[in-house]
């Protein structure tokens, strides 16, 4: 129960936002936009059973993460929110002489401001779980810097992601 509501914490947050999402008969019609690109950071292991095996190999529960990030706009809306799917591979605890794989699959929406959430589920070492992710996307000229959250609650314990990087459209 406490996952489920420590879970609802990115939700209720974006539904605080939803003023940014105007209410628009129609769809713009734009092709699909592709933007890919690395992603840097780090996580925390929250104890539980993951902490204690990372404990026991020696492995701190601070750990980078590098990795990449393909995300598809498959809407745009007149305001400028539009619709994401988004996949994000990670390798962390490098740093750590350790190799801590994990995938992510997302779907999301960002607003016109750049604020974004999304969720979806996630592949580990750890298991299979599920990830929701809040952020925003600050855009210069045509490169996108994207700095995200994510958490993922688990039966084994919680991770917390901190992830920035950068996009460019793919033509």
């Amino acid at each position: 129960m406490k996952i489920l509501k420590i879970s609802l914490i990115p939700v209720l947050l974006f539904l605080n936002y939803t003023h940014l999402f105007s209410q628009v008969e129609d769809a713009v019609i734009i092709p699909p936009i592709n933007l890919n690109g690395p992603r840097v950071g780090f996580t925390y292991i929250g104890p539980g059973d993951v902490a204690d095996r990372l404990n026991e190999n020696d492995i701190s529960q601070f750990i980078s993460q590098f990795g990449w990030q393909f995300e598809t706009r498959f809407f745009t809306l007149d305001n400028g929110s539009c619709g994401l799917v988004e996949g994000v591979v990670l390798l962390g605890g490098l740093e750590q002489n350790t190799i801590l794989p994990s995938a992510s699959f997302l779907i999301g929406l960002r607003g016109q401001k750049g604020i974004e959430f999304g969720f979806g589920p996630n592949l580990s070492v750890a298991g299979a779980s599920f990830v929701f992710a809040v952020g925003i996307t600050l855009k210069t000229q045509n490169i996108f810097f994207p700095i995200n959250l994510a958490m993922v609650p688990s039966k084994d314990g919680y991770r917390f992601s901190l992830l920035f990087g950068f996009n460019a459209r793919k033509k």
